[in-house]
């Protein structure tokens, strides 16, 4: 069953009596509980496109269905509703406060929305663990490695159970070892939660390790490949493969 649902979607910007066609007509289908990848060169329009599945960005044109509802031509505050329950999202900085430990941190979407500190700490506390963090929960940013502020970045994007995860170049600033461990914990948390999830990368190993691959160029879908067929991905969740991040594929141009 379709998650999300694109059709004809454009984006356009005009800059200095310029336009620029940065989205030209996507269309595209990702099912509940898949795991794709997002490739291309920069310019491609891969972050744009992640930002306007996400709310974060309005479309030009085109239609946008999320769990069946249309949010082109929704409100801004209905807009920011929808990304708070149904959204999650994982970027290449970790946006973390810094005048609050992990917990606190982790909390904080619940917090946002109204729960009470009582109602998130054990989601949040559980989360940590999870991500290999349970002996950190009390150490500010400032305290943290990046792989680790990424963790918590990762957990604070899962606590309250969004259908999807958006991840923009997670592991951009991290280094080889870092990025294979946060690879592992994106297919991890597919597998244990059934979190669809999307992520525009440059590292290559990491991208041919999902079910499914989309390469953009110029703002269109130029090829999207399947790796693993699909009946295997939705009844199984992604396939456990242990990538391994490579120093050629973090220095992949962007």
């Amino acid at each position: 069953m379709a998650l999300i649902e694109v059709r004809a979607l454009k984006k356009t910007f005009v800059h200095m009596g310029r336009q620029l066609d940065v989205l030209r007509g996507i269309d595209i289908d990702i099912d509940q509980g898949e795991v794709v990848a997002f490739v291309g060169p920069s310019g491609a329009g891969k972050s744009t496109f992640l930002h306007c599945i996400g709310t974060l960005d309005l479309p030009s044109s085109g239609s946008i269905r999320l769990a069946g509802d249309e949010l082109t031509g929704l409100s801004g505050a209905k807009l920011a509703s929808i990304r708070n329950k149904t959204i999650g999202f994982v970027f290449q900085f970790h946006h973390l406060l810094p005048e609050f430990n992990a917990l606190e941190n982790v909390m904080m979407p619940g917090l946002i929305q109204g729960r009470t500190r009582r109602e998130m700490e054990e989601p949040a506390q559980k989360l940590l663990h999870e991500v290999g963090l349970a002996a950190r929960i009390t150490h500010r940013p400032g305290e943290l490695s990046g792989g680790e502020q990424q963790r918590v970045a990762l957990a604070r994007a899962l606590v309250l159970s969004p259908k999807l995860l958006l991840a923009d170049e997670p592991t951009g600033n991290l280094d080889t070892a870092t990025s294979g461990s946060m690879h592992e914990l994106f297919f991890q948390m597919n597998k244990t939660r059934g979190t669809t999830i999307i992520v525009v990368t440059h590292n290559l190993v990491f991208a041919e390790s999902m079910p499914r691959i989309v390469a953009m160029r110029d703002g269109a879908i130029e090829k999207d490949t399947r790796t693993t067929p699909r009946e295997e991905v939705l009844s199984s969740g992604a396939p456990h493969v242990g990538p391994v991040s490579t120093p050629e594929a973090d220095a992949a141009p962007s």
